[in-house]
């Protein structure tokens, strides 16, 4: 009887034995199952915290995490390249120019003198003293910006350090505005700057109305013509023409804007075809 009853324990262990084997065959079978099928679909979740990375929050520190859900935010905020809107190029701003040239610059000889005499430096009585007077002028060769005039003969390019930055200033405005309006690129000439008094003396057996009383001795004034321009082109580029009256036009902008700071005096000078500027 005994040996029944032990017999029959020994069969009931082996039967659950054998059937927990079964139950661990299989879910090694179904882990093994789910994980080559996560594989091969390319799952990226974390089963810990159901997040879409391969970084765990669970093991990484507070910050990085912070940091995680900020680029998260930056992501989602953006929008799809679908419904990004490309930025169109502005249109050239338009040319206005001013309702009159003589009525817009019409500063008075007397009015230029009285800012010479104040800015200026002595009347210069020939070229030989004037190398003399070099550390008084600053030269104002051609440059990037404007262009003396190659037929300039009665007067040296030298100026007072205040009007040649005024100059400066205003070659470069004009530059920006040929820009921003789509105007190829033409420099301002330069045609009259410092004259002696022999300049002067000889200049005025030519042209009758020449001021024995000239600004342009105090090395303050500089004359910028209004119908003669240099053109600023690459070599073998074809650009296509501009009539000088735009050009005109855009330069009485940046002048009336100039005169409008404070920075000069400005008369319109007909017979001589340029603008006449004095530094202030």
């Amino acid at each position: 009887m005994r040996r029944l009853k032990k017999n029959y324990y020994l069969t009931l262990f082996c039967c659950i034995v054998g059937i927990l084997g079964i139950v661990r065959l299989a879910n090694d079978k179904t882990a093994t199952i789910r994980s080559y099928r996560e594989k091969e679909e390319g799952a990226d979740t974390c089963i810990a915290c159901k997040r879409d990375t391969f970084i765990c929050p669970t093991t990484i520190p507070e910050t990085e995490i912070i940091h995680l859900q900020e680029q998260d935010d930056h992501a989602s905020a953006t929008p799809p390249p679908s419904q990004q809107t490309s930025e169109k190029p502005h249109p050239p701003h338009p040319i206005y120019s001013v309702p009159s040239f003589s009525g817009t610059f019409h500063d008075l000889q007397d009015t230029h003198a009285e800012s010479a005499r104040r800015w200026g430096v002595k009347p210069v009585k020939n070229r030989m003293e004037a190398e003399k007077r070099k550390s008084e002028l600053v030269f104002i060769g051609s440059n990037p910006y404007y262009k003396i005039d190659p037929g300039m003969s009665s007067s040296i390019p030298y100026l007072v350090p205040r009007a040649a930055t005024v100059l400066e200033t205003i070659a470069r405005n004009y530059l920006d505005s040929l820009h921003i309006k789509g105007i190829p690129m033409h420099k301002i000439l330069v045609s009259s700057v410092l004259r002696t008094e022999e300049d002067v003396e000889r200049l005025r057996r030519t042209n009758v109305n020449a001021s024995p009383e000239s600004c342009h001795r105090y090395g303050t004034t500089f004359d910028i013509p209004y119908n003669r321009y240099h053109t600023v082109a690459p070599p073998n580029e074809n650009r296509r023409a501009v009539q000088n009256d735009t050009l005109k036009w855009i330069l009485a902008e940046v002048l009336r804007d100039v005169r409008k700071d404070g920075l000069c005096h400005i008369k319109y000078e007909v017979k001589q075809g340029c603008f006449h500027i004095t530094a202030r």
